[in-house]
């Protein structure tokens, strides 16, 4: 009797402890929710686009002179150093001039002798009066032979001449470089003094594959950034074009900038320059990805995202224009709302959720 009451208590136990294990077991478990594919659109549009080629390059000013004295002699004075802006005609530096100020002293001194030993063979000629204008040319001529008179005005002439070299004029506005002697050295005829830097424009020298030559003339925009400038652009234009292909496959350019006191001689920067090749429907880079190696962008549609396969025409630095691939009867409008976030890992008709 006892065996048999014990089955059922047994029974029941057993079936006791199985659902609370079940239910314990359910419990633990994480219930499992798809992401949301979270997107951001923009309008497919039709504008004009511009082709860009970047290259890096290296300016120097557009004007440069080596200066340095006719003749030798002590530096008296230096009146701008490195550094320092000058004038167009501003004065240097001065040699010492005692010696050419005495030379021109007496050259004055023999040209009034000279004048008047004119006057005299004038007057010996006939001709009183010290008004050479009524003297004929041919007499004249004579007369200035005969008294000395050419002579001495050339020996002024080289006077006058000897003591302006002693003077380092600035024959353009600009700033002076290079400048290593100071006052009371002896400077050499001949040896450079200095250097004047006429960097108010830039000259900018790139190079550009040979293939993008064609894309290439005069008078095209350019953008100049300095490396490590952050913020600085400035805008010039292509002056030159070299008509050959060096040896690299390359084709030297050169562009004209404004200096906005910001680029100095010798600097190196980045060159982009612009093309405009016409109207096209142009995307952000952010939305063309890589299907099935192919390049494709996402049209979102109505809380869908439909791939459409496209050709790249043309590219600059953040925008591809393209046209729908019809060989994969691919279809384009402009005004699509295209995916240009969100969409590396999105899949033909993968749900989407625009971003708020």
């Amino acid at each position: 009797m006892a065996a048999i009451l014990c089955c059922p208590l047994i029974f029941f136990s057993s079936c006791g402890a199985s659902q609370d294990g079940a239910a314990g077991e359910e419990g633990s478990k994480l219930v499992y929710s798809a992401p949301e594919n979270v997107v951001s659109v923009s309008p497919l549009v039709k504008q004009d686009f511009k082709v860009q080629l970047i290259s890096n390059g290296r300016l120097c000013a557009a004007r440069r002179a080596t200066l340095y004295f006719a003749q030798s002699g002590i530096i008296k004075d230096i009146n701008a150093g490195n550094g320092q802006g000058v004038r167009q005609g501003a004065v240097i530096a001065e040699l010492a001039d005692e010696q050419a100020r005495l030379k021109l002293k007496a050259a004055r001194l023999a040209m009034d002798k000279a004048e008047l030993d004119l006057y005299d063979v004038l007057a010996g000629l006939g001709y009183a009066s010290k008004d050479t204008a009524a003297v004929p040319a041919e007499v004249l001529s004579v007369a200035k032979l005969r008294s000395g008179f050419l002579s001495a005005a050339i020996e002024l002439e080289k006077a006058m001449s000897e003591l302006s070299q002693t003077r380092l004029v600035a024959p353009f506005a600009g700033r002076i470089a290079d400048m290593k002697l100071k006052t009371a050295d002896a400077a050499s005829a001949g040896e450079a003094f200095c250097t004047l830097i006429g960097d108010s424009m830039m000259d900018v020298e790139f190079s550009v594959l040979e293939s993008d030559f064609p894309i290439l003339s005069q008078g095209l925009p350019v953008r100049v950034i300095p490396f490590g400038r952050t913020g600085v652009e400035l805008h010039g234009r292509i002056k030159s074009i070299n008509p050959t292909v060096g040896k690299n496959g390359q084709v030297s350019v050169w562009a004209s900038v404004g200096n906005d006191g910001s680029l100095i001689d010798g600097m190196n920067v980045k060159v982009i320059v612009e093309k405009s090749v016409g109207e096209m429907l142009v995307v952000p880079r952010s939305a063309v990805v890589i299907r099935d190696n192919l390049d494709v962008l996402f049209r979102y549609n109505g809380g869908r995202a439909d791939w459409v396969y496209v050709n790249i025409l043309n590219s600059n630095s953040d925008s591809f224009a393209v046209e729908a691939n019809k060989d994969r009867g691919a279809v384009l409008g402009e005004g699509d709302s295209i995916i240009v976030s969100g969409n590396l890992n999105l899949a033909d008709g993968s749900a989407v959720v625009l971003k708020q």
